[in-house]
């Protein structure tokens, strides 16, 4: 078998890893996709692994996300040394857009409520030291405030530099300073 990962504790090492390096839970498909970083990755083994880390308590499942108890964040972090230095750093590679995308997601929201006369949309996107920009909005109707809601998240910078940009021009469009 090549790769690093020999059996299945190994694969019960790595799904604790990635689990607990994770900026928050991932879903089955996902976590399967990080796992094959190795060629002794088994797709059989390692689905057996997790449901076996789920039924001792070491992982939780909410709906279709998997997490690491307290149990499996400690377990994992104690066997953390046994897995090879070359699978944690290509686990850490292979972690780093996804935490980055599940950051970004955490600090862009969106939300609408109905309203007396239309529907109410909250907008808003945060950094690392707080709140950026908070906006609500009154849209004509539920569609109407859902589409606005999407759109704001699929490209938060936008809206935000756009905010911006009218706030900071002149009528012509020039900064008057």
């Amino acid at each position: 078998m090549a790769g690093f990962i020999h059996n299945k504790l190994d694969m019960k090492l790595l799904a604790l890893y990635l689990l607990t390096h994770a900026a928050g839970p991932i879903d089955f498909a996902t976590l399967t996709d990080l796992a094959l970083c190795d060629g002794g990755v088994d797709y059989f083994q390692f689905a057996e692994a997790v449901s076996e880390l789920l039924a001792s308590g070491h992982l939780v499942l909410d709906g279709e996300l998997y997490a690491p108890t307290e149990k499996g964040r400690r377990d994992g972090t104690a066997g953390e040394s046994s897995l090879s230095p070359v699978i944690r750093a290509r686990c850490d590679r292979r972690l780093a857009p996804l935490n980055e995308a599940m950051r970004r997601r955490a600090q862009v929201k969106a939300s609408v409520e109905p309203a007396e006369d239309g529907c109410r949309v909250l907008l808003s996107m945060d950094d690392d030291r707080g709140s950026l920009f908070t906006l609500t909005l009154l849209a004509p109707s539920q569609e109407d405030g859902q589409r606005i809601a999407d759109r704001f998240l699929a490209r938060p910078d936008l809206v935000y530099n756009g905010v911006l940009r009218a706030l900071l021009t002149d009528a012509r469009g020039e900064d008057p300073v």
